[in-house]
């Protein structure tokens, strides 16, 4: 038994491909844990000097993942250890950097999650966590971020924009910002208003109230 040509090129191109693309993904995931890291060690060295009681924290999770605390929130890295490709409707299969040559549109990504830190430090394993933000990053260490506000970019900055120290630095910092303005909102009154004693006493022993900055509302992922 022989292998056919055109099946040896395959394999072996599809798999030095996403090769490459896990190494330029988890290259820039080191990138976020240095920059987070870093950041943080700033914020607590600020926070001693003035004499503040804001609480300032990094834990690193293993090689894939690493949560950074500030005040009242938690922002939680994780890099997906698969490659991904686009489907045909995605509006960056469309731009021309992809057009010229498909094997760009193959990328790892890097989830950007926010939680209340009350919810980790209480166990409230019901609270809710938003995605701001998921970071792009193909074979030739380009990028683009799907994200809220402060973290989204456009698809056609995608041929131009590379992963580095200073871009990471940038992201990071939005999300801080980003974090920091997206506050806790009560929900809405009528729909919280009535509970059975079975539900409460439920909630009491099971620690299963629900809350999440934005319970109850909508949260429009492409609008906002």
């Amino acid at each position: 038994m022989e292998l056919k040509d055109n099946l040896r090129d395959l394999v072996f191109a599809k798999s030095e491909l996403k090769q490459k693309v896990y190494s330029s993904t988890k290259e820039a995931f080191e990138l976020f844990r240095s920059e987070c890291r870093e950041l943080i060690g700033l914020f607590k060295a600020e926070n001693e000097r003035d004499g503040k009681k804001v609480a300032f924290e990094f834990e690193d999770h293993g090689d894939f993942e690493f949560e950074v605390k500030f005040g009242g929130d938690v922002l939680l890295f994780m890099m997906h250890t698969n490659v991904f490709e686009f489907s045909r409707d995605h509006q960056v299969m469309k731009t021309p950097y992809i057009r010229e040559d498909a094997s760009r549109s193959y990328c790892g990504v890097i989830h950007i999650y926010n939680f209340l830190a009350d919810s980790f430090l209480y166990q409230r394993d019901n609270d809710l966590g938003y995605m701001i933000g998921r970071v792009f990053v193909n074979a030739e260490n380009h990028y683009f971020i799907e994200g809220k506000r402060e973290l989204g970019m456009l698809y056609n900055n995608f041929g131009t924009s590379l992963i580095s120290s200073e871009s990471v630095q940038n992201i990071v910092e939005s999300a801080f910002e980003y974090t920091t303005n997206f506050d806790l909102l009560t929900p809405p009154y009528d729909e919280i208003k009535m509970v059975s004693v079975g539900e409460m006493r439920y909630n009491m022993d099971k620690k299963s109230l629900v809350t999440g900055k934005r319970l109850g509302f909508r949260f429009q992922a492409d609008t906002d």
